[in-house]
């Protein structure tokens, strides 16, 4: 069973939207619908992923989600709009996904296979790490990003540190495949959670700024833009 949000106040859009999503096979579905940001919001539902427009009347999809943000950090936010200018607010909320409108079945057949994906990964997939307080069990998508300061590794989750009992060189080297890139010699960031890039600094979800060197400058930039090719486009 996965649970949707659609949001837009075009009723025909989420009609269209909801037909699509019944004729993907193999899956049950509660599909919950509304017209307004102040209509979902006012009758929040836990969910898995909500389906939301960007150009809405009243209060539009960037500060919907961004109020969604303050209370749901885990549900996947897939925008669908006719507005690629709002491309770089989305990812201020950190957009699982993006669709032009007018949707067609295949593209969002691709995000809800992307969403089970993930979160069947994110089900199975926990590291352990030594820290000073003991040993701790994280998702990786938890992580913000580990960064060497003082002779010693500090670890960044959304609600705690760790200091670590680890080399950065050797953590950056085991999270590589969990999406994680060194873009600097005293950090190692996790992809997911990149916000954007500015000159030589990176800006994550959670506010913190990253430094980015002049020398890893290329090669991190070309990460994050074959992860977002993967992750947000496809």
């Amino acid at each position: 069973m996965i649970k949707v949000s659609i949001c837009d106040d075009d009723k025909k859009v989420i009609e269209e939207i909801k037909q699509c999503i019944e004729f993907y096979e193999g899956i049950k579905y509660e599909i919950f619908t509304y017209e307004s940001g102040e209509e979902l919001l006012n009758s929040f539902k836990k969910v898995d992923v909500i389906f939301l427009d960007i150009d809405m009347t009243g209060i539009n999809g960037i500060e919907t989600a961004k109020k969604i943000r303050e209370f749901d950090k885990e549900v996947k936010i897939i925008y669908v709009t006719s507005y690629t200018d709002y491309l770089n607010l989305a990812f201020s909320v950190h957009a699982f996904g993006y669709l032009n409108k007018p949707v067609n079945k295949e593209e969002i057949h691709k995000q809800i296979k992307e969403v089970l994906r993930y979160s069947k990964e994110k089900k199975k997939e926990k590291l352990e790490f030594l820290t000073l307080e003991g040993v701790v069990r994280l998702f990786p998508e938890d992580i913000f990003y580990f960064e060497y300061i003082n002779r010693k590794v500090m670890l960044e989750t959304s609600d705690k540190k760790y200091i670590l009992k680890a080399k950065i060189t050797k953590i950056a080297e085991d999270m590589k495949k969990y999406g994680f890139v060194m873009p600097h010699k005293s950090f190692t960031v996790n992809l997911f959670h990149v916000k954007c890039i500015k000159g030589y600094d990176i800006f994550m979800t959670n506010d913190s700024i990253v430094p980015l060197s002049q020398k890893k400058s290329s090669e991190f930039r070309n990460e994050f833009n074959k992860f977002l090719e993967e992750h947000i486009f496809n």
